[in-house]
C-alpha cells in the first residue's frame, strides 16, 4: 500500500510540474504593471503571477494564523 501511495504522489508531483511548465511557457508574452503609482518594468505574465502566487502562499497561512491566535486569547464572557 505503501508503494501505491508514493507512485502515486511522484505522478501528481509529475503532472503539476508539467502543468507549471506548460503555464510559464505559453505566457512569454511581456507586461509592464502600475498600481498607485508603482510600475513594474516589462515581465512576462508568468513571473507576475507566479510572484502572486507566492505571496498568496505566504499571506494565506499567517493571517489563519492571527486569527486562530485572537480567537484564542479573546476573553470568554
Amino acid at each position: 500500500m505503501r508503494g501505491v501511495k508514493r507512485v502515486a504522489l511522484v505522478l501528481i508531483v509529475l503532472v503539476v510540474t508539467l502543468v507549471i511548465l506548460a503555464f510559464v511557457l505559453e505566457n512569454q508574452q511581456g507586461v509592464a504593471l502600475a498600481f498607485l503609482g508603482w510600475s513594474t518594468p516589462e515581465l512576462p505574465v508568468s513571473v507576475f503571477v507566479t510572484l502572486a502566487l507566492i505571496v498568496g502562499m505566504l499571506v494565506g497561512p499567517i493571517l489563519g494564523l492571527l486569527v486562530r491566535r485572537k480567537k484564542r486569547l479573546k476573553p470568554v464572557l
